[in-house]
């Protein structure tokens, strides 16, 4: 939400995801930040190059953003954007469009605080399509009194497919921490998606706690406008800290297609996401919502802590899903916080970009959704590279010319054969980002380290490396993903975190596929065919523009085969 936060990694950005597909739409804004208010003036980038801005990825042309809905064909990108500065201040709602999730087209800002109940910031909140097909906002205002309160907005014109215009309701708020209800007044933010239970009532959810139980507090309307606090929340963990940016849907337990957020039965699932305030991690449960009693309780074996399963293991906060109700599919967004120092995204005038979205769905396994970046950027794809099948032995390290190596898609597959050498598990291993950060890419193995070194100088001397090992646990193979950052940039005024997680593959029966997308100061990660994702925001010094390479590289001790890789350029998006 849109309170100062000092903790690490921050900086200067906030957090926003506005997720609106308004149709059946959601838009979510979640925003935790380190406040610069001797920074809140404006700010010109001193600049002239911009070798990290992205090509394809979403960021307006300067100054600090973050932050998505579809009516009436068009999609809507709300997010909070500082005109003045590339720090957090001065924020308003600003507003894209898009025809294909792709290629954008600025508006004026859509909300900023003009109301008693929303003077101090208008920050989280999410899009639903009321009957008749209006759009309705909810969001998180901050009051005089510096509590976080609910506020609605409605569109001008419902005739206008771009929504330019919004109102506000004159009963704001319509939600608030009273002092008979025991809610926190520093910890009640962001309403998400509305949904309409068997009762004909809706039903929203905001992200709070009670000491250290993290909660979402379960509400209800007839109407929209008049909403009562249920007895109990939807659900709560102990010892997880506030929970901001919820997000609740249904997710079908028999195809890969998306459902509408009112949507239950017997073949339908759901998922229960929230991002921690405390470790600025996010973590998911697939689980059962029963419409009566209007409770979640997460199946068996799926972890409701810091701990669970999460998105994206690397640099992806604030994320909101919506339902494309024309495409039928649920689609996920999420922010990329910064990696440059407060002093670094100054001089280059801007800060925070949005992931590219991608299609969600559950798992054949029932239990854990997987991800894939949307089919339209695809049609930016060009220039096409295929490596014929090879054998990649130990210590080799093989380069993919004839693209653009900082502006890329790269889709590769490896084939392990000699399993019966993995290295064997630890089973005190259970941290995967641990793991990789004592494993990484220049720490020689068996089956591993092998993979891809992106956004890499021509002498190695930078790279990143994004890459697998196979290990032998007790009854099956294990198989770890790493992004490694270490080595990214001469410049050691960045975070260059490494990160990681286990993918839940055999490499016994199948192919172990990677799939990166490079964008010049991005690199996002989709292993084993999107079940775990990593995003990374790196800054070379050396391996900028022309100056950045791509390799296939092996420092396992035994081979391994890459049946399959096809890599593109990239062309450049259309956005301002």
């Amino acid at each position: 939400m849109a309170k100062p936060s000092s903790l690490l990694h921050l900086l200067a950005s906030a957090v926003l995801a506005i997720s609106v597909l308004l149709g059946h739409g959601v838009l979510h804004v979640g925003a935790s930040h380190k406040v610069y208010r001797h920074l809140q003036t404006t700010v010109e980038s001193t600049s002239v190059k911009q070798p990290y801005r992205t090509s394809y990825h979403f960021q307006p042309p300067k100054n600090w953003i973050n932050g998505p809905m579809i009516y009436k064909g068009i999609y809507h990108l709300f997010y909070q954007y500082n005109p003045k500065g590339a720090v957090w201040g001065n924020i308003v709602w600003a507003h894209s469009t898009s025809k294909d999730l792709v290629n954008w087209t600025p508006h004026v800002p859509a909300i900023f605080p003009s109301q008693k109940s929303d003077i101090n910031g208008c920050w989280s909140g999410s899009a639903t399509i009321l009957p008749g097909y209006k759009p309705a906002i909810l969001y998180t205002g901050i009051n005089p009194q510096n509590q976080q309160v609910q506020n609605l907005a409605v569109p001008k014109n419902l005739s206008d497919p771009y929504l330019i215009e919004w109102v506000k309701s004159p009963r704001n708020p319509l939600m608030a921490p009273t002092a008979t209800n025991g809610i926190n007044a520093s910890s009640f933010r962001d309403p998400t998606t509305g949904w309409v239970g068997p009762d004909g009532r809706w039903r929203v959810i905001i992200g709070s706690k009670k000491d250290r139980m993290g909660m979402v507090i379960l509400y209800r309307s007839k109407d929209f406008v008049h909403w009562t606090e249920a007895q109990h929340p939807l659900h709560s963990a102990e010892n997880t800290g506030m929970w901001e940016c919820p997000d609740f849907f249904p997710v079908s337990a028999q195809v890969p297609v998306g459902l509408d957020t009112s949507i239950n039965g017997p073949n339908v699932k759901h998922v229960l996401k929230v991002s921690l305030d405390d470790t600025k991690h996010e973590y998911y449960t697939v689980g059962t919502y029963n419409s009566v009693t209007d409770k979640y309780v997460p199946d068996e074996g799926s972890v409701d802590s810091d701990s669970g399963l999460r998105y994206d293991y690397g640099k992806f906060y604030a994320s909101k899903t919506f339902f494309d109700s024309e495409k039928k599919r649920r689609i996920l967004w999420g922010w990329i916080n910064e990696s440059s120092s407060v002093d670094d995204d100054i001089k280059k005038g801007w800060s925070g970009v949005q992931a590219i979205p991608r299609t969600l769905w559950l798992d054949k396994s029932g239990k854990q959704l997987v991800q894939w970046p949307i089919v339209e950027i695809e049609k930016l794809r060009t220039n096409q590279v295929d490596l014929p099948d090879k054998l990649i032995k130990g210590g080799t390290v093989l380069e993919v010319s004839g693209i653009t190596a900082a502006q890329a898609d790269v889709e590769v597959s490896f084939e392990v054969k000699e399993l019966e050498k993995a290295e064997v598990l630890d089973p005190t291993w259970t941290n995967p980002q641990m793991l990789c950060s004592e494993k990484g890419a220049s720490v020689k193995g068996s089956l591993g380290p092998f993979g891809l070194l992106v956004m890499a100088s021509k002498g190695l001397q930078e790279y990143t490396a994004v890459f697998f090992r196979i290990f032998k646990g007790q009854n099956k193979y294990v198989v770890l993903m790493c992004s490694d950052q270490s080595r990214s940039s001469l410049n050691n005024n960045n975070d260059k975190t490494t990160y990681g997680a286990f993918l839940d593959v055999d490499p016994l029966h199948e192919l172990l596929s990677l799939r990166t997308l490079i964008d010049h100061s991005i690199v996002e990660s989709f292993g084993g065919g999107g079940k775990s994702c990593i995003t990374a925001r790196v800054y070379p010094v050396l391996a900028v523009e022309n100056g950045s390479h791509l390799h296939v590289f092996n420092n396992g001790t035994q081979s391994v085969g890459v049946p399959k890789l096809t890599a593109w350029s990239m062309k450049k998006a259309h956005i301002y």
